[in-house]
């Protein structure tokens, strides 16, 4: 079965990083672009981050290009997400999704990986 499972959150100070990682199973990784999203708390769920399924095209959020970068090893079946210049509005849960069409319809979501930016 489809299995997606996100680590590497974790409390940051501000100006700190992070890398988040999803390793997924069950399907062929390399077939599927695959997104990062996050919720923060009290807010609705915000999309950050895409990469296509060859690792052609990236997407960012204008609240976090320049600071966001996604990546993958489809080799290895796993999404990135480097994290750099945290600011207290990062702190959300951050999720991976794997996009079914390419066209921003998720089909299957992980668990989540909590990042909190705090001094």
């Amino acid at each position: 079965q489809v299995q997606l499972v996100e680590s590497g959150g974790g409390l940051a100070q501000p100006g700190g990083s992070l890398r988040l990682s999803c390793a997924a199973s069950g399907f062929t990784f390399s077939s599927y672009g695959m997104s990062w999203a996050r919720q923060a708390p009290g807010k609705g769920l915000e999309w950050v981050s895409s990469i296509d399924n060859d690792v052609s095209v990236t997407y960012y959020a204008d609240s976090v290009k320049g600071r966001f970068t996604i990546s993958r090893d489809n080799a290895k079946s796993t999404l990135y997400l480097q994290i750099n210049s945290l600011k207290p509005e990062d702190t959300a849960l951050y999720y991976c999704a794997r996009d079914l069409t390419g066209w921003g319809e998720y089909d299957y979501w992980g668990q989540g990986t909590q990042v909190t930016v705090s001094s």
